[in-house]
């Protein structure tokens, strides 16, 4: 697995009761074709998730953190004037996805933007008891939901990568059963210049990979236009973790857009 984050108890309560009305069988059928050609979402597994599963043209692209304001802007207009798809994994902390959360709504609500939790503060959850593990979660849980809407997310991202067999029970029993991981890196957890970015980009924009990247250094700012431009060369199609692995909200949620990129 290629790992794009370097600087790498008490009982619990019992699991918060699932938000808002069961989504009828009748109504999901009838939105099941929706969201990207030629691919039909799955019930999101229990476990850990690092690649896209199968055989095909997807391309994940997944981003972290946001510690930067201007960095999770410019993310947001890319997906507005691309058409790109893709995953956001956000530490609530940062006041970054507040001050672009209007935004951002309207790409979640059309299903273009997906979220998933990486925790309130970023830590090592390895390192936590079993309530500070559960709080972090939680904490970022109601972020989502006050700022985004998101009340049903099922993935959760380990901050660092770093997990193990009690921390993904936790997540699981507090509804994110699938650990979303990543086999594919921008290498953007630390300061790099434009080309070194694209040149982890030429590396891992590869078929049915998951990529990870993070909204907190410029120089992703820089090269959009190489990336759309790298995507359409290889003929990658962009999807969410949500178009892959779907809960029934989610699903009903799914936009229409291909996938496709925009470039020029």
């Amino acid at each position: 697995m290629a790992h794009g984050a370097a600087g790498l108890g008490d009982p619990l309560a019992p699991p918060p009761a699932p938000v808002g009305p069961p989504v009828p069988a009748s109504a999901l059928e009838a939105v099941a074709p929706r969201g990207v050609p030629g691919l039909v979402p799955v019930p999101p597994p229990v476990g850990v998730v690092d690649a896209l599963p199968g055989e095909g043209t997807f391309l994940a692209l997944s981003i972290d953190d946001g510690t930067s304001t201007e960095v999770v802007a410019a993310f947001a207009r890319f997906a507005k004037d691309s058409g790109v798809r893709m995953t956001f994994f956000p530490n609530g902390r940062y006041a970054s996805w507040q001050d672009n959360a209007p935004q951002l709504r309207s790409l979640i609500e059309s299903g273009q933007v997906a979220m998933g939790n990486h925790t309130w503060s970023h830590p090592d959850l390895t390192t936590l008891g079993d309530l500070e593990v559960a709080e972090e979660i939680r904490r970022n849980q109601e972020f989502l939901a006050t700022t985004f809407g998101v009340r049903d997310s099922p993935f959760l991202r380990p901050p660092f990568g770093a997990h193990d067999e009690r921390t993904d029970r936790i997540a699981a029993d507090l509804g994110h059963p699938t650990i979303a991981m990543w086999n594919g890196t921008l290498e953007d957890f630390r300061v790099l210049t434009p080309e070194e970015l694209m040149a982890a980009a030429r590396r891992w924009f590869t078929p049915q990979t998951i990529v990870v990247g993070h909204a907190n250094h410029p120089a992703v700012t820089t090269v959009y236009e190489e990336l759309l431009e790298l995507i359409a060369e290889r003929g990658l199609r962009t999807v969410t973790l949500a178009d892959v692995w779907a809960t029934p909200g989610q699903r009903i949620r799914g936009a229409t857009a291909p996938g496709s990129v925009t470039t020029g």
